[in-house]
């Protein structure tokens, strides 16, 4: 039926409380707010509304045409987030789009005025009673954080964010409505819920009332799931073991920290265990022992493999590898990028090439017998296995068999007939020297040898080839040979294990160069002492001097502690890395570990502003310290750049001081 004539709207009594369909609300032009709800306010309201329905009425005003006559609809005064959040819910199809809403009519006032009056004459419920609140509907009506999530529009882990804080000590909750502590650091105690060692934490506070000092203290106790041994043993061992995780959820804590310090360690030196069994089973050694770190002092020689043929057909099987692997990479070599399949081929025939030219170096079956391995947790939560070394004891008894001469570096025999007729022409002298001993009074003997001493420093000294033969010699007697007491010029090297002062070290690239290099002597030199003179006195200039020179290196020691009583060796050290052309880019790189995380935020920054530039310091000063170290280390990565104490003059002079940079001079310095 058609209307011929216009229906005219009646509309009610201004202060009337009414019910009007949604689909005849809309937004007031004379809204306050001109700057639009978030979408997360939406669903916060949406989520608020599905759960309790709406709590505060709308004001509206009808909507009037240009003749001043009623539409139908109404214009939403107060309430328009309300409106857009039911009309989130309509196009979830949770109501319809006529669903009725409860508002109020308002005339009299000014629509403009108490939009802003909405938005305006209210205050916010403290942060405080708010997390306290969350905490009692999860107490007293027992819902859990994602029922909680569902009824206020928010995300489960915002939840338990508000349920952890509502937790904390009710008198460091109190302190922060004073204003007396910072959301930050009420965040940092709530990284656990004992809130009597919260309150010891506050207590033990001084002026240092950072947020990180606030977790440290609170897990100096625990282990953080980065921690080598939580990730040797792994979280889920750890935990269906009985232990126990403590999480920040404030904070990215990779993982976590773990409570029970005692089971981990139990776990760890069981793993351990069961390495060093399998290791003895498989090879043979006489001992194996699990350590946490290397125990440098030992006190035992270690013998090195030593170079071996491989069998016809591991040759055969090697050669067939290799020819494989050659040919994937002549047909590959102009791609970009490799076939999955293809990548994966080659990681296999890498790791057979590997195992076969392991087999090239093999131990003395004899040191085999009689010797063992320490089976050691790296720092990067690895296993490492030191082979060779031999007891005193097994020493002992293997040279009362007549077997072994004495202090006995390596597995390999060297010398052949040449050797037996030098140790025998050797012996026969020492046997006349004896018999002629015997004849003379210890006093004669003592000024003889005397005057004899003196001869040879005086011809010694007119010969510097003979000189770094003799100094040679008394070095590597003393490093590689245990007990020999066979060097006859009075120096001394004095060797400090660098690894009591850097845990680790000995992990690195540079560290595992340095191993390597001593192995590769270990495996050169005599095995009995008795024949050392010989081999460095028939070495050709350039391998005894490159021997001396790896023997004085082991003893420098640069290393500054504190209350250090030698500042001209320190100062000579400086001469030392100028003379060498020490460039530390080569050996150290600042990351998180090496010393990002191991300084302040105003030390990243400056490392940044140094390395980078200002602009990039700046760009990361507002996160917080994991984040900016992490950042700082990926900004520093390609730069080169060294902390003050790693500069030398070559440093700044070859590779180049990043702009700004103040480069260390440690030759200038020492001079000063």
């Amino acid at each position: 039926m058609i209307m011929s004539a216009k229906s005219v709207e009646i509309v009610p009594a201004s202060g009337t409380e009414v019910l009007i369909p949604l689909n005849k609300l809309k937004k007031s032009p004379n809204n306050a707010r001109k700057t639009p709800h978030s979408e997360a306010a939406i669903e916060a309201c949406a989520a608020s509304i599905a759960t309790k329905g709406i709590l505060q009425n709308l004001v509206v005003q009808p909507e009037l045409d240009g003749e001043g006559t009623a539409t139908g609809f109404y214009l939403v005064t107060v309430g328009e987030g309300r409106r857009l959040a039911q009309l989130l819910r309509v196009k979830r199809k949770e109501i319809r789009k006529t669903e009725p809403i409860r508002c109020v009519i308002d005339t009299a006032n000014d629509p403009h005025e108490i939009s802003l009056d909405e938005n305006v004459t209210r205050e916010n419920m403290h942060p405080a009673d708010q997390f306290e609140a969350f905490r009692k509907l999860a107490d007293e009506r027992g819902f859990g954080a994602e029922e909680i999530a569902a009824r206020f529009g928010v995300t489960p882990h915002v939840v338990r964010q508000r349920l952890r804080l509502g937790a904390v000590s009710p008198k460091l909750i109190q302190l922060y409505r004073e204003g007396d502590l910072t959301l930050e650091q009420l965040m940092a105690f709530a990284i656990t819920d004992d809130q009597a060692r919260q309150e010891g934490v506050y207590e033990r506070l001084s002026y240092d009332r950072d947020a990180s000092t606030i977790r440290r203290l609170l897990t100096e106790t625990h282990v953080a799931a980065t921690d080598r041994r939580a990730r040797f043993v792994g979280l889920e061992a750890y935990i269906e073991a009985g232990g126990t995780v403590l999480r920040d959820l404030f904070t990215e804590d990779r993982g976590g920290y773990l409570e029970d310090v005692a089971l981990l360690d139990l776990l760890v030196t069981a793993r351990l265990g069961r390495e060093a069994d399998g290791l003895r089973a498989a090879e043979g050694w006489k001992w194996t022992e699990p350590h946490l770190d290397f125990p440098h002092a030992h006190g035992m020689r270690r013998a090195y493999p030593h170079p071996v043929e491989l069998s016809a057909e591991d040759q055969t099987a090697l050669q067939a590898v290799q020819t494989e692997f050659d040919e994937l990479t002549e047909q590959h070599q102009t791609a970009e990028e490799l076939p999955d399949e293809v990548d994966a081929r080659f990681g296999e025939l890498e790791t057979q090439i590997e195992q076969f030219e392991a087999k090239r170096l093999a131990y003395d079956p004899g040191d085999v017998v009689r010797g063992g391995a320490f089976v050691i947790l790296n720092h990067d939560g690895t296993v490492r296995i030191e082979r060779g070394f031999i007891r005193p004891e097994d020493e002992k008894s293997h040279a009362e068999a007549g077997q072994e001469g004495d202090g006995q570096a390596s597995d390999e025999e060297g010398g052949g007939d040449d050797q037996a007729t030098r140790d025998g022409e050797a012996e026969e002298e020492e046997n006349e020297e004896e018999e002629e001993e015997q004849r003379l009074s210890d006093t004669l003997i003592r000024d003889l040898t005397a005057h004899r001493t003196l001869g040879l420093r005086l011809n010694l000294s007119e010969q510097p080839d003979v000189a770094i033969v003799a100094a040679t010699h008394a070095l590597a007697a003393q490093i590689f040979y245990i007990g020999a007491n066979a060097h006859v010029a009075g120096i001394q090297p004095v060797k400090m294990d660098l690894a009591t002062h850097a845990p680790g070290i000995e992990d690195t690239p540079a560290g595992k160069e340095w191993s390597d290099r001593h192995a590769n002597w270990v495996r050169q030199i005599p095995r009995d002492v008795a024949g050392l003179w010989e081999f460095v006195a028939e070495l050709d200039h350039d391998s005894r001097m490159a021997l001396f020179a790896h023997c004085t290196a082991l003893t420098v020691n640069a290393v500054k502690l504190p209350f250090d009583l030698r500042p001209r060796a320190l100062a000579a050290a400086s001469r030392l890395a100028g003379a060498v052309a020490l460039d530390m880019t080569g050996y150290w790189r600042p990351t998180v570990q090496s010393y990002l995380g191991r300084v302040t935020k105003a030390g990243i920054l400056e490392a940044v502003r140094e390395g980078v530039s200002a602009e990039a310091a700046e760009r990361i000063s507002g996160m917080k310290k994991a984040e900016m170290a992490a950042a700082a280390e990926q900004l520093l990565a390609p730069t080169g750049w060294l902390p003050s104490l790693l500069r030398t003059a070559w440093t700044a002079a070859q590779v180049g001081a990043p702009d700004g940079a103040q480069g260390y001079d440690f030759c200038s310095q020492a001079a000063e």
